[in-house]
């Protein structure tokens, strides 16, 4: 997989990008990443990426061009258009994009090359959004001053993804958002669609508590299910408590759950 992202801080990334998984999915030949200074692709002396707004207002808006002729740069200017063309995905980090959850990453992380542009100033010309960008992204419900670091966490959520990343792939299966995959589950009055989800998608839990060494710790100890060796019954706990930990910290993800346990009660 390759990434390519565009920005008008390339230095931002020299810490991101040489940690953890990332780097490790790098030296491992799995990813490769490149960062472009989408000045590069101004032609005035200035090498300007931004100007006033239309219609007046606070602030300055990035300009359509720079950032047209850094992906035509990048992709070629035939890019997606063409029949058989590599799977990528043009990614604008914006505040007013759709919502990123792990479903995106998963989405995400299944294709060949994906292209980020970082925002920044009072935002992006729309045309950039309508015309260029396949995929408009906010990382959540606040405003950051730039895309950089919103993109950064997007290349870390797919990277550990991509296979060969981590060093146990079931990490992925058993983690916070993950789908639930046994069908018993699945058939639960829980497992309906929540409302942000397709009518056939599967429930999304939290992760479960985790537990180390020492067993008895300042007087709170670990649960004795955890130490029993009963492989099914700390399955059933496990289980238990994500959803238990979803109710309380995220109920959202089982908006679904409550409606189907109205309508079966």
């Amino acid at each position: 997989m390759q990434f390519d992202i565009v920005t008008i801080f390339p230095g931002f990334f020299s810490g991101p990008l040489d940690y953890g998984i990332i780097r490790r999915a790098r030296e491992a030949g799995l990813i490769d990443m490149h960062i472009h200074d989408l000045r590069d692709f101004t032609h005035d002396r200035h090498r300007t990426v931004d100007d006033r707004p239309f219609g007046g207002g606070e602030g300055m808006v990035m300009k359509p061009e720079p950032l047209f002729e850094a992906v035509e740069s990048i992709l070629g200017a035939e890019r997606s258009q063409q029949a058989g063309a590599p799977p990528t995905a043009i990614g604008l980090l914006s505040a007013s994009g759709k919502l990123f959850r792990q479903e995106t990453a998963r989405r995400l992380s299944a294709l060949e090359r994906i292209v980020l542009l970082c925002g920044r100033y009072e935002g992006v010309d729309e045309r950039v959004a309508e015309h260029l960008a396949t995929d408009e992204i906010s990382i959540g419900d606040f405003v950051l001053s730039g895309g950089e670091l919103a993109a950064a966490m997007v290349m870390d959520a797919v990277v550990r993804l991509v296979p060969g990343a981590l060093g146990n792939e079931d990490s992925t299966v058993n983690e916070s958002f993950s789908v639930v995959d046994d069908p018993v589950e699945r058939a639960r009055p829980f497992a309906a669609s929540s409302a942000r989800n397709s009518p056939n998608a599967a429930p999304c839990f939290l992760d479960c508590p985790h537990y180390t060494r020492p067993p008895s710790f300042r007087g709170w100890n670990v649960p004795e299910i955890l130490l029993s060796g009963n492989h099914e019954e700390i399955r059933k706990w496990r289980r238990q408590k994500a959803l238990e930990k979803t109710l309380r910290n995220r109920p959202d993800l089982l908006e679904g759950f409550a409606a189907a346990a109205e309508e079966t009660s």
